[in-house]
């Protein structure tokens, strides 16, 4: 009878790379324990692909109790790119190879987004490394080739952890804002991140967000004349006074100024990707309405909000359906791939049968599709309300429900 495991004496690594999500955690713990479960020896890359240069900096997660509800990466991350790019012109992918033999890794599990699974490729496509890359990304912009089935008819979309926690704490914090909003009667500009895409920014309205503003469609001069009339309408038509305004932190905005569509950046520095750092949108529209409409405007940048705290529960769920298809995938050594879910499904039918894998290759960004937002009505459509409602359920906004009297005096 055999009773040596499949994969014993041989070594898995695990990564992350790139911005931090609720998520990572949860994803290392899940593909660690099924790893383990074949009989690999799994080691943890710490800080990305910096983890793979110079000398190494890797531990042993073989044995190790691990906490996938604490959110972030205890393995700890950076933007390092081992390839040449913008900011890096050095070719350092040798260090990463001799380092993969010094360590004895025989497959490589990569958790990130475009960037980091990326050079993934690249070391699978030039060097034959056997990787196999986990979706990751708060933007919820990474190409899964994903199908939400709606109205009878089945579209693209994309569904990444990450994105769940993080949009259930953009929900929440959205819904709490409506307190102070009302007590000063004002207009609140609610700063989302999502440098390229709006699915993040959408997470705002299940938390009673009433406009939104999104990358995908500019803010020109034409537009923002007719935006701040729209906004002056709504406000106006506002029982209580109160709007709160979801802008993503990528929008393009007229800037009068200098007369161009411009981009707000809370730094000019770009990181091993050429990716600046945005910020400050939230202050520039909301000085503009002010202006324009005398209605008092508050800027509000939610920050790293989404990116902190524990994993939500879909997103724990998801990882770990994901991690049985990187089962899959690993009795099969079909590398290259990326497991991601066929369907858009609530919670209850997260399983493997809804996963499939997908070439590393193919997983280039995803902007929000049109059938998602209305641009005429600054707010998301039914069909992206359909869409978030499988992971957030239905919208919830805090209200307090009063008409006090008039007093006229004698």
């Amino acid at each position: 009878m055999r009773t040596e495991k499949l994969f014993s004496g041989k070594t898995l690594a695990i990564l992350s790379g790139g911005g931090d999500t609720p998520a990572i955690n949860s994803s290392i713990e899940c593909v660690r324990n099924r790893a383990s479960m074949l009989g690999f020896k799994v080691y943890g890359i710490q800080r990305g692909w910096k983890g793979l240069l110079g000398n190494g900096d890797v531990v042993d997660l073989t044995n190790i109790p691990y906490n996938g509800i604490y959110g972030g990466t205890a393995l700890l991350s950076s933007r390092t790119n081992p390839f040449p790019g913008k900011k890096n012109t050095e070719d350092r992918s040798e260090q990463i190879l001799r380092n993969i033999e010094r360590y004895k890794i025989d497959v490589l599990v990569t958790i990130g987004g475009d960037d980091t699974n990326g050079a993934a490729k690249k070391l699978y496509e030039q060097y034959g490394i056997p990787v196999i890359g986990f979706p990751k990304t708060i933007d919820n912009d990474l190409r899964t080739h994903t199908l939400h089935h709606y109205g009878g008819q089945q579209n693209e979309t994309v569904l990444c952890p990450g994105f769940p926690s993080g949009a259930l704490a953009i929900k929440k914090l959205t819904a709490k804002l409506h307190t102070t909003n009302e007590s000063h009667q004002r207009i609140m500009v609610l700063e989302v991140m999502g440098r390229d895409a709006g699915w993040l920014t959408g997470s705002a309205i299940f938390g009673g967000a009433q406009v939104a503003l999104i990358p995908e469609v500019e803010m020109t001069r034409e537009r923002k004349d007719f935006f701040f009339e729209f906004v002056k309408e709504k406000y106006m038509r506002s029982p209580k006074r109160s709007l709160i305004i979801a802008v993503s932190e990528g929008v393009r905005w007229w800037n009068e100024e200098k007369q161009t569509l411009d981009m707000v950046y809370a730094s000019p520095d770009l990181d091993e990707y050429g990716h600046p750092r945005f910020g400050g949108i939230s202050g520039v529209i909301a000085s503009e309405i002010s202006k324009r409409t005398g209605i008092e405007a508050r800027g509000q940048i939610s920050g790293y909000i989404p990116r902190a705290g524990k994993c939500s529960e879909y997103d724990r769920r998801l990882t770990s359906t994901l991690a049985d298809k990187v089962v899959d995938l690993l009795l099969r050594a079909d590398y290259g791939k990326m497991p991601v879910m066929k369907n858009i499904v609530p919670y209850s039918e997260l399983e493997e049968y809804h996963t499939s894998a997908i070439e590393m290759g193919n997983i280039g960004n995803f902007p929000l599709p049109e059938d998602y937002y209305n641009a005429n009505e600054f707010y998301f459509t039914d069909q992206y309300i359909d869409f978030l409602s499988n992971i957030l359920g239905a919208p919830y906004r805090m209200e307090f429900d009063y008409e006090f009297p008039l007093v006229i005096p004698h």
